[in-house]
């Protein structure tokens, strides 16, 4: 997979004001105000600003926590992860591979077939729906 590299003024032009800080500037919305926080819909989750598969909706599941959650990315060469010390915690940050994208961060809370809660930013995300019947 091919790194997909843009200076600001680029991923600025192209994305909305709103996803732009928080995928390109690392902010967050608020819980339980992202349009994918309830989704329970079949499909997989793409980055917003490459469209980057990132997870699928079988990983999902309702933390509580007012963000999408997934237990695991849909590859383990999906997401990269950065040490953040921001805000007076210790955290890990979670990024698209592909693009660099803020998603959000990853918590040793999760369900027991990982321990994993991936806490995704809903506004960083694309949801494609799984359109074939099985």
């Amino acid at each position: 997979m091919q790194k997909i590299i843009k200076d600001n003024a680029e991923w600025e032009s192209i994305l909305s004001p709103e996803v732009y800080l928080v995928a390109r500037k690392h902010g967050t919305e608020p819980p339980f105000s992202g349009k994918y926080t309830d989704c329970k819909d079949k499909g997989i989750y793409q980055c917003v600003c490459c469209h980057a598969p990132l997870f699928d909706s079988t990983a999902k599941y309702d933390s509580g926590s007012g963000w999408p959650s997934f237990d695991h990315p849909i590859s383990p060469n999906a997401l990269e992860e950065t040490r953040d010390i921001s805000h007076g915690m210790i955290r890990i940050e979670v990024s698209c591979a592909t693009c660099d994208a803020h998603l959000g961060h990853v918590f040793p809370d999760g369900p027991k077939t990982t321990g994993l809660r991936y806490c995704i930013n809903s506004i960083c995300l694309n949801f494609i729906p799984n359109t074939q019947e099985l």
